[in-house]
């Protein structure tokens, strides 16, 4: 793997503690702050992964969960909790990605022990 790249992945979960760190400790300016570039090099990371179908996927999937956790932040902060239902949807796509993924993995596999 591209050290580089790795570093990138490494800086990306720094970025989401510290965001969910804020988030539990109601510092709203550094969750809010943190959210932003926690959701984009998430992103960024998927489009980097693209040439490889199992870094992408969780990756994918992992750019949607990080999407509704910022947003879900966003409402307990700002609007009394109450998108957590607008949510939702960007929680369950991202597990939808991962079932698709291994679902789709396993009779891959599968077609070729027939094979």
């Amino acid at each position: 793997m591209d050290l580089d790249l790795r570093k990138k992945e490494n800086l990306h979960v720094v970025f989401w503690l510290i965001k969910d760190f804020a988030w539990l400790a109601n510092y709203k300016m550094l969750g809010m702050g943190m959210a932003l570039p926690t959701i984009l090099l998430s992103f960024w990371l998927t489009y980097k992964s693209r040439f490889s179908r199992m870094d992408f996927f969780h990756n994918l999937a992992v750019s949607f969960w990080i999407t509704g956790n910022s947003m879900w932040m966003t409402g307990e902060f700002y609007f009394n909790d109450g998108i957590r239902e607008w949510v939702k949807p960007l929680f369950l796509l991202g597990m939808a990605i991962i079932a698709y993924y291994y679902l789709s993995d396993y009779l891959i596999n599968k077609r070729k022990e027939i094979q």
